[in-house]
């Protein structure tokens, strides 16, 4: 049974401050569509909501067009850049604002948490904000009585119970609100990123809760986050968003994909430094994957052989040198750390004064499709950084990994590497 349906959906915003003009504006638009009942003027001059670029018209569309059903018991995991219009969508779905076109059609109860403190009065205690939202929803004081040491017990506030709310601090604000959301029994869950205000204790006991929302209790869960680990593991459908639109939607794992590629950091396969910069005595040139001799120009097999290399010049006399690489998968998880530490005494009896060239092959084996990160590794006197990996995201190469065997197919479970191991039969 559908839970939620949006049909045509559009919201337009007018852009900088409320002036003189607004009046004009509204009568205009009051005269047009009530009066002589025609389309809205204002509806024709929008533009496209790219906050990066500065448009010619003062109206924009934060959602153009935005078609879509959520079957109860899914969990929908709606992600985007910053400004894409997630979180403009959540809140047409919890009626705090309302579209500009379109209808939405939602079958019970909602419950949302869209920022810190929704929904709280800053000078009423957490107990008598618990009640208040209870109210809201519709849910007699009995009901509320019967789940408040629960609510209780799961925020972790029992000891600032009794204390307004103003006082507490986002984290407590966050534990509070979430509980309250998730235990009043809604028959629809919407979560804006506010979880990410929370520790790390607190979200996995989060996400925990949302699962057994719906996968226990067959309800609607719709959650917006820009950590992708979160939204892989809970969430069974993606819908991606881009300036307003919807991109893609379908299964999480290629939603979470075609995300990555759109919006990879980088998609280099070879760093070039022309500038003078040194890094406590090392000068970095070059940084290059090589495929057969040459730069890599097309996707990998998991058969094909992988080469990084790295061009540099000294400028000193250097024995505690470290140089190496890391590799991170398309949704940011550490997959391993290649360095030459274990030769490192020979390593560096072999370096010398002015340009050098090392080379070393990566293994890709084992790994999954997708797409991978390579960092540059840099470090003196004990791991000291002399290269960022974290800062030079220039320094940062990706390859994408193809399988056409037997192995594509298990490629949608939550693994990080899929190896291929040799089974013996005895």
């Amino acid at each position: 049974m559908t839970a939620i349906e949006f049909e045509n959906i559009s919201k337009q915003y007018r852009l900088g401050l409320v002036s003189t003009r607004t009046l004009s504006h509204d009568l205009n638009r009051w005269w047009q569509t009530s009066v002589l009942r025609k389309e809205d003027p204002y509806l024709k001059v929008g533009e496209t909501n790219d906050r990066t670029t500065r448009g010619d018209s003062e109206y924009v569309w934060a959602l153009r067009d935005i078609n879509f059903k959520v079957e109860q018991g899914d969990v929908v995991g709606i992600i985007g850049k910053n400004g894409a219009g997630n979180s403009t969508l959540l809140k047409l779905l919890s009626k705090v604002t309302t579209p500009t076109t379109g209808t939405i059609r939602a079958r019970g109860r909602i419950a949302s948490l869209l920022e810190v403190g929704t929904g709280f009065h800053g000078e009423m205690t957490g107990r008598e904000n618990i009640y208040l939202n209870g109210a809201i929803m519709g849910m007699t004081k009995q009901e509320i009585d019967r789940k408040l040491d629960e609510i209780v017990d799961f925020s972790g506030c029992e000891r600032y119970l009794d204390t307004p709310v103003k006082r507490y601090s986002s984290g407590m604000t966050v534990r509070l609100g979430f509980a309250v959301a998730a235990h009043l029994d809604p028959e629809i869950l919407v979560v804006d990123e506010v979880l990410a205000v929370g520790d790390a204790e607190f979200q996995k006991k989060a996400i925990g809760k949302m699962q057994d929302i719906s996968h226990g209790e067959g309800r609607t869960v719709l959650f917006v986050s820009h950590n992708m680990e979160s939204v892989q593991r809970l969430c069974h459908t993606g819908l991606l968003l881009e300036n307003g639109e919807i991109a893609y939607m379908g299964s999480v794992t290629n939603t979470i994909a075609t995300y990555q590629k759109m919006y990879a950091v980088n998609d280099i396969k070879e760093w070039i430094d022309n500038s003078p910069n040194i890094y406590d005595g090392v000068r970095f040139n070059r940084f290059a994957l090589i495929c057969d001799g040459v730069v890599l120009n097309r996707e990998l097999k998991s058969n094909d052989d992988l080469e990084v290399e790295i061009d540099f010049e000294l400028t000193e006399k250097i024995s505690d040198l470290t140089l190496g690489v890391s590799l991170f998968d398309e949704r940011g998880r550490y997959i391993y750390r290649a360095l030459q530490i274990d030769t490192n005494e020979y390593f560096n009896n072999q370096l010398r004064l002015g340009h050098n060239t090392i080379k070393a092959k990566i293994p890709i084996d084992y790994l999954k499709s997708g797409m991978y990160n390579v960092v540059l590794d840099a470090s003196r006197h004990n791991a000291r950084w002399i290269i960022d990996p974290f800062n030079e995201r220039e320094k940062v190469l990706s390859f994408n990994v193809s399988q056409s065997d037997i192995f594509s197919q298990m490629h949608s479970t939550g693994a990080v590497i899929s190896p291929r191991v040799k089974w013996t039969h005895q």
